[in-house]
């Protein structure tokens, strides 16, 4: 029945009522009548059709205006629709819906352009497994209040459970009973420890997240047969590079090391060697370490904590391919041209030893002012050369439409107790770009190789951005008073390049960049290879850091199957057709959760830096207005609201069409990419909002 209902709701565009599709069915008896509203009533439970409000039945893929999707709220109060294969929807507090975050639900699109805007129809399902909040005493009696201020749940707490917790404990909840819509009983599943110690603060949002520390007591049992040094019979079929110059750059306080690099001269062309940890060898599937790996899905960085997705005894030691020791690994050994074409491709497991942890810092002072720290000497010529050729790499990269939005990034310093204590914008130089190119150009040469034998395989994707998408940006453009000379008609990642050029010296810059890269599709894991929009590369993977992404585990394991031990069955072939879509959708899926914990963390610790400077003036950029005021960026990427009450001398109106704020009066307006003064008005870490106001003199522009 259920494929009969499908068949004729796919030939039938619009909504049907029940009688309409029995009659369309030809169905005749009330036996039968009552057999489709079962099936109707299946089919609306697992999402597939949709019941409308006046009672009619319709394909939700046939609803172009209806989308299905976890919703993500943010801390001002409104969220986002996440759709993994396109862009997400924006929804405003008023249309949640009774929706709490992480809620799957349905959205109805109501404004399309360059923020697409909607309001939630449905809540679809509801899983309360990472509910974490604080223990209080509220007349000697224990209660949990959440952590999320937007999730409007009623808990009522089994107290037994929470013998031991102290008022200010942090907890993890399991929901023990529904009790109605909105009111469910739970109990403290986990002690995560006091809100004031030290990093509590960051393992209470990666709990949130499920990002869980604790790797459990089966991955510990198979963590005693892992070694802490490589042995021999390790070594057997491997490709001895041990003798080679062969180092390793990174940041300074890095740990889990997967890359290393060397690079010869051969007949005018480049040998670049890109050896990787080979993390396969150790983490198989179907074993308890393969299964923490797949569930984290990749290592978290939350300001300066690390929560892994192997443990420190893999991600640390055997694996990381640390100074002077004997490290397995995967080498992608590529012969590149002048112009940085790869000539010849070849991928074998190897072994390694490491000449030097090179770190950043003094590769740069090298490669950027010439300064060389007297332990790099013996390699300063090799990183000079690999320099050379990073340069010839990124022309190339650039001339086929490489799209490089160069968005700066803001780090967290923090000290001994956990407490943020300073915000800097990380810097980039040609050392960390080398490394970039090489990874890049690594990942293409796995993936090149394996798309023409034909095999599955699990690739990093970007779709092109849709049509709509670019004019909406165009027209934004416009709004600031700028033209874009470029034909937009045919969008090539080199035509998103050229419009970058042509936006590059203008003042709004940063935030046109911004917006243009919102504009575009997120990336993501797949097994169809339909390419990368962004890198402007027709075949692309992650293959370079398998200690820290499941996905780049997945291909070296592909790469063993199929290069190494020469099973190309079709049983084996048949496995990884079926096994790759799974592995795919949760890589992609945790690594959302990766970014949405990374971002909650950042904006509490931007938010208890600034606490400490309340009353102080800083100079900033409105990055996004609303209705309700303007938000500033300032230079070390702090962002706080300049609400729209706290504006003086008249009354602002939120124009949208021209993203600004004018005053119905003066006709003062304040709109993105104007540059303000400001003033901390108000911090608050728990809630991680940050308020300014407006310090009004002429100088800045602001009104009197």
């Amino acid at each position: 029945m259920k494929n009969r209902i499908l068949e004729v709701l796919d030939k039938e565009y619009d909504a049907k009522t029940l009688i309409e599709i029995n009659d369309l069915l030809g169905l005749r008896t009330a036996e039968e009548l009552k057999e489709l509203e079962i099936s109707l009533q299946e089919l609306i439970d697992n999402n597939v059709v949709y019941f409308t409000n006046k009672e009619k039945y319709v394909l939700l893929k046939n609803c172009p205006t209806l989308k299905m999707g976890k919703i993500a709220i943010n801390k001002k109060g409104f969220g986002f629709v996440i759709l993994p294969a396109e862009e997400d929807i924006y929804i405003h507090k008023d249309n949640l819906n009774g929706a709490v975050h992480d809620d799957l639900v349905l959205a109805e699109i109501t404004k399309k352009g360059i923020k697409r805007e909607g309001r939630i129809l449905r809540i679809l399902d509801r899983v309360l497994d990472n509910l974490v909040g604080e223990i209080k005493l509220v007349h000697d009696k224990k209660i949990v209040e959440l952590d999320d201020e937007k999730n409007t749940l009623e808990l009522i707490l089994d107290e037994e459970s929470a013998s031991g917790c102290v008022e200010g404990s942090k907890v993890l909840l399991k929901v023990v009973k529904k009790l109605n819509k909105k009111k469910y009983q739970v109990k403290v599943d986990k002690i995560i420890g006091h809100k004031d110690d030290p990093g509590i603060d960051i393992l209470s949002i990666a709990y949130k997240y499920k990002i869980n520390p604790d790797f459990g007591e089966e991955v510990e049992q198979e963590l005693l047969s892992i070694p802490n040094e490589v042995s021999e019979k390790d070594l057997v079929g491997r490709k001895n590079l041990s003798g080679e110059v062969i180092f390793t750059i990174d940041g300074d306080d890095t740990k889990d090391i997967d890359d290393a690099i060397s690079l010869d001269l051969e007949k005018g062309n480049y040998r670049l060697g890109v050896h990787i940890a080979d993390v396969s060898y150790y983490v198989n599937e179907n074993t308890a370490l393969g299964d923490a790996a797949f569930e984290r899905g990749t290592s978290n960085y939350l300001a300066d904590t690390v929560i892994p997705m192997l443990p420190h005894q893999l991600s640390n030691g055997i694996c990381s391919l640390n100074e002077k020791v004997l490290r397995l690994t995967i080498t992608c050994d590529m012969l590149i041209d002048k112009t940085g074409k790869v000539l010849e491709t070849d991928i074998y497991p190897s072994y390694i030893k490491s000449r030097k942890k090179m770190t950043y810092k003094k590769v740069n002072d090298i490669l950027m002012r010439n300064i060389i720290d007297p332990e790099y000497e013996p390699y300063a010529d090799v990183l000079k050369e690999m320099n050379e050729l990073a340069h010839i790499l990124r022309k190339r990269k650039n001339n086929r439409g490489y799209i490089n939005f160069d968005l700066d990034e803001a780090k967290v310093v923090q000290d001994e107790n956990g407490k943020a204590i300073d915000i800097v914008v990380r810097e980039r130089e040609d050392g960390e770009k080398l490394i970039e190119d090489f990874m890049i150009v690594a990942n293409e040469a796995v993936a090149t190789y394996i798309t023409n034998m034909d095999l599955p395989f699990i690739y990093r994707v970007h779709a092109e951005p849709k049509t709509e998408k670019i004019d909406d940006f165009v027209n934004l453009v416009k709004i600031f008073g700028y033209k874009i000379s470029n034909s937009v008609n045919n969008m090539t990642p080199k035509t998103m390049q050229n419009i970058l050029d042509e936006l590059d010296d203008k003042p709004e810059f940063k935030i046109l960049s911004s917006m243009l890269l919102r504009s575009m599709k997120k990336a993501e894991y797949s097994k169809d290879n339909i390419g990368h929009f962004g890198l402007a590369s027709r075949c692309y993977t992650h293959f370079t850091s398998p200690i820290r992404r499941f996905p780049d585990l997945t291909v070296h394991r592909l790469l063993r199957t199929y290069l190494f031990e020469h099973d190309l069955s079709m049983e084996t072939i048949k496995y990884y057709e079926n096994a790759l879509v799974n592995v795919a959708e949760n890589s992609s899926e945790r690594e959302v959760a990766a970014i949405e914990a990374e971002r909650e963390v950042e904006d509490m610790k931007m938010a208890e830096y600034m606490q400490d400077h309340i009353g102080e003036i800083y100079e900033g950029t409105i990055d996004s207005v609303t209705n309700f005021g303007f938000f500033v960026e300032l230079d070390n990427l702090v962002e706080g609201l300049v609400h729209v009450n706290t504006l003086k001398g008249d009354y602002y109106v939120y124009v949208e069409d021209l993203l600004s704020l004018i005053g119905k009066n003066t006709k003062k307006t304040y709109r993105i990419g104007d540059r303000v003064t400001v003033k901390v008005v108000n911090a608050s870490k728990e809630a991680a909002i940050i308020d300014f106001e407006l310090v009004e003199d002429k100088e800045n522009g602001n009104k009197e």
